[in-house]
């Protein structure tokens, strides 16, 4: 691991986002707010973040010359994903201090690592086993048993990469050839699934926002409530848990620790880790209108040395919804933007992406409102109007 000092970076320092997407644009919006300047490095001049940034540098990812140019003009430096390579931050950390650190990007890259890792550190996770062929899967059966999800060690986001194990006559379908190492997970039947975003600063001092409830539609994040419907023990727990996470991975900046809560026939709960992201998340978004501090913020903070803002709740409920190309139509006219605004509470945030595709996440819709259920009932009415198109 690499050791981190705790360095401050007063606003009017260059923060430097690797990575041009959503993630790295609402970063910019909430850095430049607090008076930092942005420099993102990302392939396209047209990518959302660096639409808005102060300055832009265009390259591969793994160019070393342009990571160059662009590192030693950034005084800190931050991610928005996880797939960018580790050499690629490794590089950076030679220029200026870079968080998420390359091992934590490493590890998060490799979901056979990052289990070991939380397993090794006592964090529940499901059962889970390496396997390279059909010969390791059936071996796996015997200790994680069936129905199973069998995942690609490395990539795969959204659901991609996964196949559902029931039989090992399953296995006929596998194209093995798409990876050298594969990993065997429980099945978990679950009541809910949560996210914990926990922001951690490089002298270990950290802070977690609320617990939020997840609802997936196509493996795709499709609406986010909070609070999760779940015990005041269970949110507990999870917030622990998370807390542990970010300490065993040595993250500093934000760390997401999406989870599975299972719930017996008594009504007791227990959590279990299904995977982390070190950086913001698809589920933080609603944080923006509904915490005193958004995620975006706190990760400013996070990785300028700041103090971690409050994190509590402005409201009593919240929701988001996510906005995919779909609500386009085939014939690309735009979706009705007007008669989901007209929704009490409803904002609307989009991201500047010029092709809207089907499954391609466009932007998203929050709401705060007196409770969750007032909230996700108004996020699912405007999304519901946007993509209907109908005249009001």
């Amino acid at each position: 691991m690499t050791k981190h000092f705790h360095r401050i970076f007063l606003p009017g320092s260059t923060i430097g986002m690797v990575g041009g997407g959503q993630l790295g644009r609402m970063f910019a919006i909430a850095a430049t707010q607090m008076g930092y300047r942005v420099a993102v490095f990302c392939e396209h001049r047209t990518e959302p973040a660096a639409q808005i940034a102060h300055k832009c540098f265009v390259g591969k990812l793994d160019d070393m010359h342009a990571v160059d140019a662009f590192a030693t003009y950034s005084d800190v430096i931050t991610l928005e994903f996880e797939n960018i390579p580790a050499p690629t931050i490794a590089r950076c950390e030679q220029f200026a201090p870079t968080y998420p650190s390359a091992y934590v990007l490493a590890t998060a890259q490799d979901r056979l690592r990052e289990k070991q890792t939380l397993s090794e550190a006592g964090l529940p996770v499901a059962k889970f086993a390496h396997v390279t062929d059909k010969v390791t899967l059936a071996e796996a059966v015997l200790d994680v048993g069936l129905p199973l999800i069998l995942k690609t060690v490395r990539s795969g986001y959204d659901g991609k990469g996964q196949h559902r194990i029931e039989s090992l006559d399953d296995v006929e379908a596998i194209d093995w050839s798409l990876c050298d190492d594969w990993v065997a997970e429980e099945f978990v039947p679950f009541a809910c699934e949560v996210s914990v975003i926990v922001a951690r600063r490089a002298d270990g001092e950290t802070k977690t926002f609320p617990l939020f409830e997840n609802a997936h539609a196509n493996h795709i994040l499709d609406v986010t409530t909070v609070p999760a419907r779940v015990s005041e023990e269970t949110q507990r727990v999870a917030l622990e848990i998370a807390t542990r996470a970010a300490a065993a991975l040595d993250v500093v900046g934000l760390l997401c620790v999406e989870m599975f809560v299972r719930r017996s026939s008594s009504g007791s709960e227990t959590v279990l880790i299904n995977e982390v992201a070190p950086r913001p998340h698809n589920s933080g978004h609603l944080s923006i209108e509904a915490c005193v501090t958004s995620q975006f913020e706190q990760h400013v903070r996070a990785v300028c040395g700041l103090p971690l803002g409050e994190t509590k709740l402005i409201c009593g409920g919240a929701a988001m919804a996510n906005i995919l190309g779909d609500c386009w139509g085939d014939d690309g006219e735009a979706p009705n933007w007007s008669a989901a605004l007209g929704v009490e509470g409803v904002r609307l945030h989009l991201y500047g992406k010029e092709n809207a595709k089907r499954g391609r996440k466009m932007g998203h819709i929050t709401c705060a409102a007196k409770d969750r259920d007032e909230a996700e009932s108004r996020v699912r009415m405007a999304r519901e109007r946007i993509c209907s198109r109908a005249i009001e």
